[in-house]
């Protein structure tokens, strides 16, 4: 949906009472889901459709053609094939890239242009493909066909130590016995900050943040036996992950949240505002969302949102580039951001099977991308689960971030099933057995017996209070008043002639 359309079904009506200058929400209420209009911000939009927001089909499809009639008749083609052939498969990206920015279906955010999303969802569509083809290579021509990308891949990774020395204060090092806290205290808490930050503004719920939160950290024990970079020190886990840098990140994520609720949202065209101060206010607000949408994920009022929501903590994560983890010998991490649970776990088991160092620059451009479709999926999944209509569909980047995601993990099953299978030690199986079943106990007792036991309860109230009323009606009914011919009392007797009794 264009900008022109969405304020054209938002904005006032002829004869409507709304005044003019003042538009309803991006989803007109009466469309919008039953329970959703509590949650959604006011827009007010005085409607002036710019050149920055008007369509260009046609200005995209004369440039394209001429960039490619020069290749055609003005450029020599060279006689490299292997020169040509990369050539033409970016050519084809790039044209088909151009096709969806134009074409493609809008979703969700319109800020700071519809465009740019639909790039994305574009660039979804590309390395989707890209992914499947690999899946149908061998494990040796998948590895030796990211040569092509880059002439250094495709050689095997070298060993490396990870973990190392967790002492907090170590006695022997004289001149800095805190050496182990200082060689983490480095360019990785501020970004591991900033991944967690853009988490808490992606989920919007701080119970849930934080269960990931401190999920992932189980998960990285429960890994260690199969990939070493998982293992770090007790205090790096707790201490710095959980504590520092994820709360913080939590806590600023929720002031940030509360602060976007409250914020008013009123839009105006940059030539309609008088002052150049005013003027770059709004260049800079056009980088913040058109509207607001608080999520109430409300994962204990129904079977559905609780799997649902199951389903997001157990699939979705944000978390970070930690190349290959820290206390290794070796580059340090470099940025930490948003991306899916089982994304993130397919980062590092994607990175040993097909032998991507962990400072490549394939590994930050998968992050960049996962952040940018992170968030347009999160509100997508969270608009299918809220909506009460049983039939609608997932919305598109949503499904393809879910079809990336497996296809990813297919690759790394297929690639090296041995790591993959190592068993789990004995303690770790029983930690999570034993926390299946506790999560297993609790939705059964609150979804089908407590359900069943409330459904009893109040059968068998219902049939006390109308044991009750019916009783009660049959004592009036055998009560029957006195009428006008039936003597009641020394007063009608005396009427009738007859001596009244005492």
């Amino acid at each position: 949906m264009r900008r022109g359309d969405r304020r054209g079904a938002g904005g006032p009506q002829p004869g409507s009472s709304v005044p003019a200058g003042k538009a309803s929400l991006e989803e007109p209420p009466d469309c919008a889901p039953l329970g959703r209009r509590s949650t959604e911000s006011e827009v007010y939009d005085d409607g002036t459709n710019t050149f920055f927001w008007r369509a260009h089909t046609l200005s995209v499809l004369f440039i394209l053609t001429c960039v490619l009639g020069y290749v055609t008749l003005l450029e020599e083609t060279p006689q490299d094939t292997a020169y040509n052939t990369k050539r033409g498969i970016v050519a084809s990206i790039l044209v088909f890239l151009c096709f969806g920015v134009t074409q493609a279906k809008d979703g969700p955010f319109s800020r700071p242009h519809p465009a740019y999303w639909r790039f994305w969802l574009c660039v979804s569509v590309v390395y989707e493909l890209f992914l499947i083809f690999i899946l149908f290579q061998t494990v040796q021509d998948g590895r030796q066909f990211l040569k092509y990308v880059d002439p250094r891949l495709g050689v095997p990774l070298p060993e490396r130590d990870y973990g190392g020395n967790c002492l907090i204060y170590d006695a022997d090092n004289k001149t800095d016995p805190f050496h182990n806290v200082w060689d983490k205290l480095d360019g990785f808490v501020p970004a591991h900050f900033l991944g967690w930050y853009l988490k808490t503004l992606m989920i919007r719920d701080w119970w849930t943040c934080t269960i990931v939160s401190v999920m992932f950290e189980f998960l990285e024990y429960s890994l260690e036996h199969q990939l070493p970079n998982f293992s770090e020190c007790w205090w790096d886990h707790w201490i710095m992950d959980v504590l520092v840098c994820n709360g913080l990140g939590i806590y600023c994520g929720m002031k940030t949240l509360k602060w976007l609720s409250l914020k008013t949202y009123k839009w105006q065209g940059l030539w309609n505002i008088p002052t150049y101060k005013g003027k770059m206010k709004r260049i800079a607000f056009q980088f913040t969302p058109y509207s607001w949408v608080r999520f109430e994920w409300k994962p204990a009022s129904s079977l559905r949102r609780w799997l649902a929501v199951c389903g997001i903590i157990l699939v979705v994560r944000l978390a970070g580039l930690t190349h290959a983890g820290r206390g290794q010998q070796g580059p340090r991490p470099l940025v930490r951001v948003p991306q899916f649970l089982l994304a993130e776990l397919n980062t590092f088991y994607l990175k040993f099977v097909l032998w991507l160092p962990p400072e490549h620059y394939l590994v930050l451009l998968r992050l960049v991308f996962f952040v940018n479709v992170g968030g347009v999926a999160m509100r997508e999944i969270y608009d299918f689960m809220d909506d009460p209509k049983p039939h609608k569909k997932l919305g598109q980047q949503a499904w393809l971030v879910a079809a990336i995601t497996a296809t990813e993990l297919l690759i790394v099953v297929k690639y090296d099933p041995h790591t993959l299978t190592l068993s789990l030690p004995f303690y770790i199986a029983q930690c999570w057995t034993l926390g299946s079943v506790l999560v297993l106990t609790w939705t059964v007792w609150r979804f089908f017996l407590r359900d069943i036991t409330l459904r009893y309860k109040e059968t068998r109230r219902q049939k006390q209070q109308s044991g009750s009323d019916r009783g009660s009606t049959e004592g009036k009914a055998d009560w029957t008043p006195p009428g006008p011919d039936v003597p009641s009392g020394p007063v009608e007797a005396e009427r009738e002639g007859a001596p009244a009794l005492d």
